[in-house]
């Protein structure tokens, strides 16, 4: 095979992207790209974090009849003075540089200490993707005003003392979205409509209003019991007991667990039939895709209601409980407030925090349970539409046992099965040694998570004939395990006696951990091809290292899991930026799955709420009709593709793993052994 040769790689093909260049160049990297909104949102959401602080009473929305959007507010004011280290007046860098912002600073005395702002990159991603875009701020007794286009300073700052009639702080910024980078230029009313409210419903007591120039409409909104108020007025069925709502944050004297402040808000309505409503925030940010805040909510729900079952002797005989059977009929809306929130890209669709699902589990679960002993017979209503949940749920799980038939292979003996035979919750982790195993099988759940340690490296089995497969012991336990005989590509295999819905390697964050997951991947993606195809197949994503950083600020210690040294790196940048010096945190290494102790493996990489699981997919495989939903329960990140397509896949993975294929595997060493970082 003739080897690939790259053009000329030297140091002028090296290229630095400057400024805002970077968006430009990969706008989907920082926005959606379907339509401006998101844009138009990191502009509200500043104006939004004032009201959250308490700086800001009135937030108004304009859309103009040429196609631009304003939005205005009377808060503090983006400071136009010059910054003390960059020879530049605030403002600008604030709508120029990338991560520059107030919002970095959550020490004591700091401009934020809860904002949806986290990477510093909002409003300057707005300026990179607009044609044009005007701010002007009222601060100090002065009126500052600067024109951007493009990204770049077309009018420079200028100053005016305010007059007798206008307002003394505020700041107003008008965009007009460049159409070439979206696809669509308009804004989707509905969703901006829905995104107002939301504030409103959220900042109690702020006003804030929507005008349209073309139609001369003018939406107010201004709530008093905000999120009963909005949960009653969108709640597609009625309730059918009163609404649980409640707050908690944590005081000075909790700072030990938390953050001063930090915690939430919610109010919860329980419904027997229709459609469900379930929103929620994160300091203000909805997030559609939820989180471990929503996590936490469902656990504390769960703890509260399973405690009172149990103290009124309510469960039957046989019936075990699961939190999805008191989630199942929930509505909601949660606004939790974090001071440090991680998110899930730069849109913010989902919370990342682990600490989150404990934050709000520890403030929703003693108020329920305090709700529900004042409430005996709402109490005891609950619980039933509960039990039925769970009873409907164990039902629908016996059809598919017997779907499977009678005959039952001799499972492996290391294997360490799962109590539950549903195939829609049951999962098996294929783990790398019996010392990572160990602490797999005392730290999963045994209702769902099933756990096969592998001893050494499994056979590469891409030369291996199919009838001969079962000589290696390893490869048959993961077959008899998994109850799915192998097969080829063309094949129609019976999948009914599959005994996982996901099937999860899990292995070191090293060199050796990678060599095995790839051999466990040659092996599906070879003898295996229909479970990948359907989703069945995940990879599993343990951390390399931990950092442990003292108090700092409102902010007390943390144990900081990280995924490579990238994350590491970013971890350390951000501790800087907290006001800690190299050297204040501890950074500790894992050297196998085996030293993490069975709650760190569970809170890291087997807990479905803050784990980062991949699911396996060629890039253009179309999942057939059964195969769910792309998405991982659990998994910040999605999905793990193979490259470009089934045949560019089926290519690589012939050069990697074919016997004769040396010069093949040299090629590519030669054209992509740059990019590679490699820890031995």
């Amino acid at each position: 095979m003739a080897s690939r040769r790259s053009p000329a790689y030297s140091e002028s093909s090296i290229r630095v992207l400057k400024g805002l260049e970077p968006v430009r160049q990969r706008p989907g990297m920082y926005t959606r790209t379907d339509n401006p909104l998101h844009i138009v949102q990191e502009v509200i959401d500043n104006s939004a974090d004032e009201a959250l602080g308490g700086y800001c009473q009135h937030i108004a929305v304009t859309l103009h009849a040429d196609g631009s959007v304003s939005v205005e507010d009377d808060g503090r004011g983006i400071p136009f003075g010059m910054h003390p280290d960059e020879n530049a007046p605030v403002v600008e860098l604030v709508f120029t540089r990338l991560h520059a912002g107030g919002k970095f600073d959550k020490l004591q005395g700091g401009a934020y200490s809860f904002s949806g702002g986290l990477h510093g990159v909002g409003v300057s991603v707005t300026n990179a993707l607009a044609a044009r875009l005007e701010v002007t701020v009222w601060r100090d007794g002065q009126v500052a005003h600067l024109v951007f286009a493009g990204g770049e300073v077309i009018e420079a700052l200028t100053l005016r003392k305010t007059t007798r009639d206008e307002r003394k702080n505020g700041t107003r910024v008008r965009v007009w979205p460049d159409a070439k980078y979206f696809d669509s230029p308009h804004l989707p009313l509905a969703e901006l409509t829905h995104l107002l409210r939301s504030k409103a419903v959220l900042l109690p007591g702020v006003k804030v209003d929507l005008m349209q120039e073309k139609t001369g409409d003018t939406t107010h909104w201004e709530y008093a019991r905000g999120l009963r108020d909005y949960l009653l007025g969108t709640l597609p069925a009625e309730p059918f007991i009163d609404l649980f709502e409640g707050e908690h944050y944590a005081s000075a004297s909790d700072q030990e667990s938390f953050a001063e402040g930090e915690g939430a808000a919610w109010c919860v309505a329980f419904t027997e039939e229709g459609a469900l409503l379930r929103e929620s925030y994160v300091n203000l940010i909805p997030t559609p895709a939820g989180g471990t805040h929503e996590a936490g909510l469902r656990e504390g729900l769960f703890q509260a209601v399973k405690g009172f079952i149990e103290l009124h002797n309510l469960q039957p005989k046989g019936v075990k409980l699961l939190p999805e059977d008191v989630f199942a009929r929930a509505s909601f809306v949660l606004s939790a407030r974090v001071l440090d929130p991680q998110f899930q890209g730069q849109i913010k669709e989902k919370l990342n925090s682990r600490d989150a699902l404990r934050l709000v589990g520890q403030a929703v679960r003693p108020v329920l349970e305090l709700w529900l002993h004042e409430r005996v017979d709402q109490g005891r209503k609950l619980a039933e539409l509960v039990i039925r949940q769970a009873q409907s749920r164990l039902r629908a799980s016996q059809k598919v046992e017997k779907k499977k038939g009678s005959g039952v292979a001799v499972l492996p003996g290391k294997l360490t099965d799962c109590e539950s035979r549903d195939t829609d919750r049951t999962e098996l982790f294929l783990v790398e040694g019996d010392s990572a195993g160990g602490s797999a099988k005392m730290g999963r759940d045994k209702e769902f998570q099933a756990v096969l340690p592998l001893r050494g490296k499994v056979l590469n089995s891409w030369e291996v004939e199919r009838d001969r497969l079962f000589a290696n012991t390893e490869i048959h336990d993961i077959a008899v395990a998994i109850g799915v005989d192998p097969h080829g590509k063309d094949d129609l295999p019976d999948l009914s006696n599959l005994r996982y819905g996901r099937i999860c390697i899990l292995s070191d964050a090293d060199v050796d951990g990678s060599h095995i997951q790839v051999l466990l991947l040659t092996l599906f993606f070879r003898h295996f091809p229909r479970l990948i195809e359907r989703g069945h197949v995940c990879v599993a994503r343990p951390p390399l290292y931990r950092l442990d950083a003292p108090a700092r600020g409102k902010k007390p210690a943390q144990k900081i899991y990280v995924l490579d040294d990238a994350e590491l790196q970013a971890a350390q940048d951000k501790l800087r930026k907290e006001g800690l010096k190299d050297g204040a945190w501890q950074i500790s290494r894992f050297k196998g799955l085996g030293e993490m102790s069975a709650e760190q493996l569970w809170d890291t990489t087997l807990n479905p709420d803050t784990r980062r699981l991949y699911r396996v997919r060629p890039d253009d495989a179309e999942a057939p009709p059964d195969a769910g939903p792309p998405q991982v329960e659990g998994s910040p990140l999605g999905e793990q593709r193979a490259p470009a397509s089934v045949g560019a896949t089926e290519l690589l993975f012939h050069q990697l793993m074919g016997k004769g294929e040396a010069q093949a595997r040299r090629a590519l060493m030669e054209e992509y052994g740059d990019q590679i970082d490699v820890d031995i």
